[in-house]
């Protein structure tokens, strides 16, 4: 209850609470089309429009916001109209953003040591306003991700199917990068930007170990997610650390400790299967 008393501290636990929950929520997606690394290319462009906001003076998370939405649109319509492979555009996104936002903050006389608070995160920094645009985009970000999930899964898995079922798989491709970008924009004030693909894609991996079924997983994922960044934030406050980076470890840690756990449970569920497979064989009749 200590962190409760101190106003910061309250901002920073809805900061975490709600990346916990978009983060593996999106990663869920982005981890089924085998594009992991996204969070990382959009973190660079991220950071472009950080260095932007900080040469015209205004505030950093809108901008960022803007400007991560713009390369996700960019990446996706290189991606559908086939005039480079996704890779090659994560590429651009990873070193044109980067370059960009080292750029405008030195241009903005304050050097590439401004960029740090929002490349691993600042979780005391977080004002008022900054608070209630996480809470709102996050918001934003989980109803379409909770709510359109058999269609975002249905494109995630096989857009060529999903098609012929008469989805508008571009809509949802779409949809889904957009969202991504949202998401890293939040992330920029709790796990940092070049740390945001972590609690994208580990606490999905964990959860994936553990339950079967994509809706078990989702929810799975995304309470991994709030354990650990909620968890993390609470401890930097008093081992006074780093709090995305304890967040991405306590990340990995829940996932090597349900490893061993993961395992036993496919090889009873391999067991089952089998044992079902037998009674129903002739033989067995």
């Amino acid at each position: 209850m200590e962190l409760l008393s101190y106003p910061f501290m309250v901002r920073a636990l809805i900061a975490a609470l709600m990346t916990g929950l978009i983060a593996p929520a999106i990663g869920t997606y982005i981890v089924q089309r085998r594009l992991s690394l996204l969070g990382d290319g959009l973190g660079h462009v991220a950071i472009a429009g950080v260095g932007l906001a900080l040469a015209t003076g205004t505030a950093p998370l809108p901008v960022a916001v803007v400007v991560c939405l713009a390369g996700a649109v960019i990446i996706e319509l290189l991606r559908r109209f086939n005039r480079a492979s996704s890779d090659v555009g994560l590429a651009i996104l990873f070193y044109g953003g980067l370059a960009a936002g080292v750029l405008l903050a030195g241009v903005a006389g304050q050097g590439a040591g401004a960029l740090s608070q929002y490349l691993f995160g600042s979780l005391t920094t977080i004002s008022d306003a900054d608070a209630w645009m996480v809470a709102v985009l996050g918001a934003v970000v989980l109803i379409p991700a909770i709510g359109l999930a058999p269609q975002l899964f249905a494109v995630s898995v096989d857009e060529e199917h999903a098609r012929t079922m008469g989805l508008r798989t571009h809509l949802y491709n779409l949809c889904v990068v957009l969202l991504a970008a949202v998401t890293v924009a939040i992330a920029m004030r709790t796990v940092g930007l070049l740390l945001i693909s972590a609690l994208m894609v580990i606490p999905v991996a964990t959860a994936r170990g553990l339950v079967i079924g994509f809706r078990r997983g989702l929810y799975a994922a995304m309470v991994i997610g709030v354990i650990v960044a909620v968890s993390g934030t609470a401890a930097s406050f008093y081992v006074d650390a780093a709090p995305g980076g304890l967040i991405v470890v306590l990340a990995i840690a829940a996932f090597a400790l349900s490893w061993p756990l993961s395992v036993t449970l496919n090889r009873r569920r391999r067991q089952g299967i089998l044992a079902s497979e037998h009674e129903r064989s002739p033989e067995a009749v």
